[in-house]
């Protein structure tokens, strides 16, 4: 059931979206979904058979501006397993003052999900918060990625003024096995320190959540870092049930590029499954 809504202040946007994914005769289906402008749902696909879902989130607003308030609530049933993304860059426009980003997972056990938005822009002057929480089950698997461009750096401009305000919070069975928490002020010397930014505009985290790496998968993974430029820096750093990427850099496409290398290997060593990228990523 679809349940759309037009009615939005002159200031702002409400936006909602939810998203219930279950698993039936071999096949992950989109049982529910609820959603009000500005956010919305492409139809699912299956690239890759009916195992695995990729699916598409779209927000034609084209942005976050002013105060908006965008919540997403995204739960996979036992045994689902799905992918999503965005069509393009996600822009957090000057005039947003206060707006706020809510997404919420629930994995149930045996479910696999991979979140691989595109790059997110935080143009000169945004103030913006933005949360994921996720809760696993048992024998779970969790990807994600975020990367993020500080003032629209092609044209000149520079992060400063605003902020942007992030928390990542990744539980299992009550349990908190990543917690990310970062705050960046428009102007900061953050930007520019050795122990910051280091006067680079784009950062990005990868992590993932499933089982133990072994050394060689670790390796191989940190070896990804060569995708990048040479003055880019990259690292990998093991985790209890998996691993978690950081990329520090001036191009958004070395860090999916980086990225998309893990990507491959933990498919390839994790579900014996190949690459698959959304076909939205070459339109």
């Amino acid at each position: 059931m679809v349940k759309n809504s037009s009615e939005t202040s002159v200031t702002h946007w409400q936006g909602q979206l939810a998203l219930t994914f279950d698993w039936k005769a071999g096949r992950t289906r989109l049982a529910r979904q609820e959603a009000r402008v500005p956010l919305a749902f492409q139809k699912p696909f299956y690239p890759e058979g009916g195992e695995i879902c990729h699916g598409t989130i779209l927000h034609p607003s084209g942005g976050i501006a002013n105060d908006d308030r965008l919540v997403m609530g995204i739960a996979l049933e036992n045994d689902a397993r799905v992918l999503l993304t965005t069509p393009g860059a996600s822009k957090v426009y000057g005039s947003a003052a206060g707006a706020i980003q809510t997404v919420r997972v629930s994995l149930a056990e045996g479910a696999a999900m991979e979140w691989l938005p595109q790059e997110t822009i935080v143009f000169d002057g945004a103030q913006i918060q933005s949360e994921l929480r996720v809760f696993l089950e048992r024998n779970t698997s969790w990807l994600s990625w975020d990367v993020l461009r500080f003032g629209r750096s092609g044209a000149g401009e520079r992060f400063a003024a605003g902020h942007w305000k992030s928390a990542t919070e990744i539980w299992q069975n009550g349990r908190p096995l990543w917690i990310d928490r970062q705050l960046l002020a428009g102007g900061s010397p953050l930007l520019e320190t050795a122990f910051g930014l280091k006067g680079q505009p784009v950062m990005g985290t990868l992590v993932w959540i499933g089982k133990a790496v072994d050394q060689d998968t670790l390796d191989r993974c940190r070896q990804c870092g060569t995708y990048g430029h040479a003055e880019a820096e990259f690292a990998v750093t093991r985790l209890e049930h998996g691993l978690v990427a950081r990329y520090l850099g001036a191009s958004t496409a070395n860090a999916r590029r980086c990225f998309v290398a893990i990507w491959r290997i933990l498919r390839e060593v994790m579900f014996h499954r190949p690459l698959c990228p959304p076909r939205v990523w070459n339109t």
